[in-house]
């Protein structure tokens, strides 16, 4: 058939994207991205592009009328009887593909024996593998497995983050690279600072710190209220000479745990709860922070960089690959002493916030577009 890559007026590359259970974020990309695949070159690939994946997934991931196409497949988060039907489910749709690219772990391994079992000419395997598996040593033990499986059975192994591309190669696979995700459109505040923090009930003489995310384990938020214990006790103490109100705009498992604690610590924290004006708490920041424990390419990040915020985070995951040595303070993991030192000295001093607050836009405008991504995966997807 030739290079299809190389050969748009020839036949037209097939490609299978395959996603299980999503959270979310993996979702909105694999939609991105197959509807960038399938657009007409020189901009797409012009390829004829079909999405399997949970079936509550598919109007999000192939609207209808457009030129994607969707086949529901009940892949789970975790293992399950019916696995061995939705391997078999995944051969038939593989035999047609000249490519199966698969996000996330379980998905991977699933297309992995699928593909062992198409005859030649069999499609070439791409894995993006979306996050570090966590838990506790039964599902680390299992999580192993499967990246071993993947590793080995994958032709190429595409990592959000420099360390999962790292664990790829470490457990065998034969090509690997850090997976390139568009950067969000650029957020437009729809309030300005003042009604933002008319809004908070903020006076004059309080500074706003804002944290966005998931109220989950994985974004270190026990870190981040005793790192406002710090920043409140340093105004106490006369060391800070600005009272704080951390905001944190998210719902999740740990909301009654987190408000539970903070009211104990008397912690100078108040849990917004799910908010539709992320923008607008961004743009009314005098520091964002994220305490996160481990992050891909973290898209509340991204967002706080286009609106010029300046930003502390802690040095997890793909973090430092989003911002770069100089879009943002990073932080060691887990120190909550060093992140409120890294605010209270933002806080103390405006020119090294505006300063932060430019390094943060010129950062931004670095940040992958979807044609760099379209440009990866027309490289990665070739013979």
């Amino acid at each position: 058939m030739g290079d299809p890559l190389e050969a748009p007026d020839g036949p037209r590359l097939r490609v299978l994207q395959v996603l299980g259970s999503s959270a979310g974020g993996v979702a909105r990309h694999v939609a991105q991205i197959a509807a960038a695949l399938a657009a007409p070159v020189p901009n797409g690939l012009g390829a004829m592009v079909r999405v399997a994946g949970p079936a509550a997934l598919g109007a999000d991931l192939a609207p209808t009328g457009g030129p994607v196409t969707f086949r529901a497949v009940a892949i789970t988060d975790r293992p399950r009887p019916g696995d061995a039907g939705v391997v078999l489910r995944l051969r038939a749709l593989a035999a047609g593909a000249d490519v199966v690219h698969a996000h996330g772990l379980r998905a991977g391994t699933l297309v992995v024996l699928a593909t062992r079992m198409v005859r030649a000419p069999r499609p070439r395997v791409v894995v993006t593998l979306h996050n570090l598996p966590v838990g506790g040593r039964a599902v680390r033990g299992v999580s192993a497995l499967l990246e071993l499986v993947v590793a080995r059975g994958a032709d190429v192994v595409l990592g959000v983050s420099g360390d999962l591309v790292e664990r790829s190669r470490a457990r065998g696979a034969r090509g690997g690279e850090r997976a390139l995700v568009p950067a969000p459109s650029r957020p437009h505040p729809n309030a300005d600072r003042a009604a933002v923090r008319r809004e908070l009930a903020l006076t004059d003489d309080t500074a706003l710190v804002v944290t966005v995310g998931r109220l989950a384990p994985q974004k270190g938020l026990d870190t981040l209220l005793d790192a406002a214990v710090e920043l409140g006790a340093a105004v106490e103490q006369g060391a800070a000479d600005r009272h704080v109100l951390w905001a944190v705009a998210g719902d999740g498992p740990l909301e009654e745990h987190l408000a539970e604690r903070s009211a104990r610590l008397a912690a100078p924290v108040r849990l917004l709860g799910r908010r539709g004006d992320v923008p607008d708490l961004f743009a009314a920041a005098d520091v964002v922070v994220s305490t996160a424990v481990w992050e891909g390419q973290p898209i509340g990040i991204q967002e706080a960089l286009q609106l010029g915020a300046p930003v502390v985070a802690t040095d997890a995951g793909g973090t430092r690959e989003v911002t770069g040595d100089r879009g943002a303070v990073l932080v060691p993991v887990g120190d909550a002493t060093a992140i409120a030192a890294a605010v209270a000295r933002l806080l103390a001093d405006p020119g090294e916030r505006a300063a932060l607050a430019a390094q943060a836009r010129a950062r931004a405008a670095e940040l992958p577009d979807l044609a760099d991504v379209v440009d990866q995966l027309r490289r990665v997807y070739a013979r």
